[in-house]
């Protein structure tokens, strides 16, 4: 599921889309931003339902080269035992994982090719013929030989990067998180599991309910910030400086400003981090600076008023 730091990412996206084209619509900015949000939570059904769809396409392969007329040939291992295998089945199968994805319009019905691709570089692999030539399996094995393959293999598949980078520009930021999300997922199943259970995208409403104010606020607040960052930045040629960086400290003001319950030490620490990830080489010495100024000052003035976890700086993120 995401996190904070996840979702601020998304409205850091949505926000720099949002002041390069001199957006003033409110409404259209945050649905885009919930927009952008859900694609990660599709690009975690695809991945799950690409699992089946494998297991599929090397039974529909098998099944073409008649191989179980063939009593003394071992690709018949190969079509009884990885189609069959009890993980990739229930993926396969799975009535939650299925109904979300119809609700979402995710196939891989038109992607045959890259699916039996992607199967092609798993049977050539040292981890796929283990599995075929080892007898029965444990369901603690058979699992662990789709964790194996999807960490190692279906992963790191380029040309499914390629795919997915065409689909969506967010997705790549996503990877990551898609990929711990999967595999816990996966982890979860145990024997008596007759059906999949999906992560959800947020923790709870309250985290769905941040990420639509930071990007509320730091809209409507954006233009107060503008003289705050100036007065920090004199040396600076204000034209010079990164729209990321600029960003960047707005929806830290914003934080410090208006959400009590978030420490000012988690958003310093939060946006330092960020800028190390999105933005210049030189942006986390230049941010970090302009907002431990702008922190003292406003600390000074008693504008930075925190409450409940908003006073304890290392229980909150």
């Amino acid at each position: 599921m995401l996190n904070r730091r996840h979702l601020r990412v998304k409205v850091l996206q949505v926000l720099y889309a949002f002041f390069q084209t001199a957006n003033d619509d409110l409404v259209s900015g945050e649905k885009e931003l919930f927009l952008n949000i859900s694609k990660t939570f599709e690009l975690y059904l695809h991945q799950l339902l690409l699992i089946g769809e494998i297991g599929y396409v090397a039974k529909k392969y098998f099944d073409e080269r008649n191989l179980s007329n063939l009593s003394q040939n071992n690709d018949i291992q190969s079509a009884l035992k990885f189609p069959e295998n009890c993980i990739i089945k229930l993926l396969h199968e799975s009535k939650s994982l299925n109904r979300a994805c119809k609700d979402k319009s995710i196939s891989w019905s038109n992607e045959y090719d890259l699916v039996r691709k992607i199967f092609f570089h798993i049977r050539r692999s040292e981890i796929y013929r283990n599995y075929i030539e080892k007898g029965e399996h444990t369901f603690e094995e058979e699992k662990k030989f789709v964790l194996d393959i999807y960490k190692t293999l279906i992963c790191n598949f380029e040309l499914l990067h390629h795919y997915y980078e065409e689909k969506s520009i967010y997705w790549i930021d996503d990877w990551e998180l898609v990929y711990r999300m999967s595999i816990r997922t996966i982890k979860d199943l145990n024997e008596k599991n007759d059906d999949i259970k999906l992560m959800d995208l947020y923790k709870d409403d309250s985290d769905k309910k941040f990420a639509g104010e930071l990007f509320n606020k730091t809209v409507l607040n954006h233009k107060e910030f503008d003289p705050m960052i100036n007065e920090k930045t004199k040396n600076w040629d204000i034209e010079r400086i990164a729209l990321m960086d600029i960003i960047l400290m707005k929806m830290a003001l914003t934080e410090l400003l208006k959400f009590p319950e978030i420490p000012v030490k988690v958003t310093l620490n939060e946006y330092i981090e960020l800028s190390k990830m999105y933005s210049t080489p030189k942006s986390k010495v230049f941010i970090n600076g302009v907002l431990d100024k702008l922190v003292e000052d406003l600390e000074k003035e008693g504008k930075i008023k925190k409450s409940g976890k908003g006073l304890i700086s290392n229980t909150y993120s």
